[in-house]
């Protein structure tokens, strides 16, 4: 037996990529917590058997099974958001916690732009409009040009980089919105995101989830984006007043949006779904096989590293290694 198989991993629920649990189980010992009648029970009398926790960024992990888990070691989550998982719990434990960033830049930006084509050029609108027999019978409304507007990205991370690449395919200028000014970039740099809003006929949200950013977009920023704007999510529901921007979408006070991500997924308000102008996925940005693969590499990979040299390779931001 290797020393990889000795190890105990709690899977808090089911993974994205099914081959991954498989391949989990055949390198550690793993239990998964969902599976148990009494997931606070087991905990209390077998929590000190794991070192290791298997997440996803949707189920995240929370600062009491943390609590329960003596002698965790080690978080390796699926997936770049970690607003649900309790960074602080892990960090007053040393806990060292893994995510898979980089490997899924290309295809949220490639969603993002998706969303924008979409909401703009009515893709799968024209779709249903065919399918309902309707173009023998009149004309199909007019869209709006993507290429040669202005594209404001809210987060210029990796993804957002990506997305800048993109745009520049489509001929679009580019600004941008930061905590502050991101090191070797020579797009604009606007100060607020109110102000990248005005500027922008498209508004671009790639930044992390949490707390910080929490309702970033809200009544006044939707304002300032204003009836010809429209707003594209592939960053995290909680970055969007979904309220408000029910409302501006409604009223018409801003064109349009395109949302691959919602507040409480994955039940998405009736009022939203009523509307016309917004084109709406089920948190799918990243949900490509070889996306997903890479994915679940990194979450091998930082399990692996972990065991062997103490150190996961990808750490998330602000917690121990990183």
């Amino acid at each position: 037996m290797t020393t990889a198989t000795r190890h105990r991993i709690l899977q808090i629920g089911s993974l994205p990529l099914p081959a991954l649990e498989a391949e989990l189980a055949a390198r550690y010992d793993v239990t998964c917590l969902a599976d148990q009648p009494d997931p606070a029970a087991f905990l209390a009398a077998r929590g000190a058997e794991f070192t290791g926790v298997v997440t996803n960024a949707a189920i995240g992990l929370k600062g009491e099974v943390i609590a329960a888990l003596p002698n965790l070691q080690v978080i390796s989550s699926f997936g770049v958001g970690f607003d649900a998982l309790d960074i602080d719990a892990a960090k007053a434990r040393g806990v060292q916690v893994g995510y898979t960033p980089g490997v899924l830049n290309d295809c949220v930006a490639d969603m993002a732009f998706a969303l924008m084509l979409d909401v703009s050029r009515h893709v799968a609108a024209s779709d249903r409009f065919v399918r309902r027999g309707e173009w023998p019978k009149t004309r199909y409304a007019l869209g709006t040009r993507v290429s040669g507007k202005r594209l404001g990205i809210v987060g210029m991370g990796r993804i957002g980089q990506a997305v800048a690449e993109r745009a520049s395919g489509f001929r679009m200028e580019v600004g941008y919105h930061n905590r502050r000014p991101a090191q070797g970039c020579a797009l604009p740099y606007f100060e607020s995101v109110t102000a990248l809003a005005q500027w922008a006929d498209y508004l671009v949200l790639t930044v992390a989830g949490g707390a910080a950013t929490r309702h970033l977009v809200n009544r006044d920023v939707l304002e300032a984006l204003g009836p010809h704007g429209y707003l594209i999510n592939v960053a995290r529901g909680s970055v969007v007043d979904e309220a408000a921007l029910t409302d501006a979408l409604a009223e018409r006070r801003i064109a349009g949006a395109g949302l691959d991500v919602f507040e409480n997924e994955p039940t998405v308000p009736a009022a939203l779904m009523a509307l016309d102008n917004v084109v709406l996925t089920p948190h799918t940005a990243s949900a490509t096989h070889e996306t997903r693969r890479a994915m679940a590499d990194l979450v091998l990979e930082n399990l692996e590293s972990f065991f062997a040299t103490g150190a996961v390779r990808t750490p998330v931001p602000g917690t121990q290694g990183a």
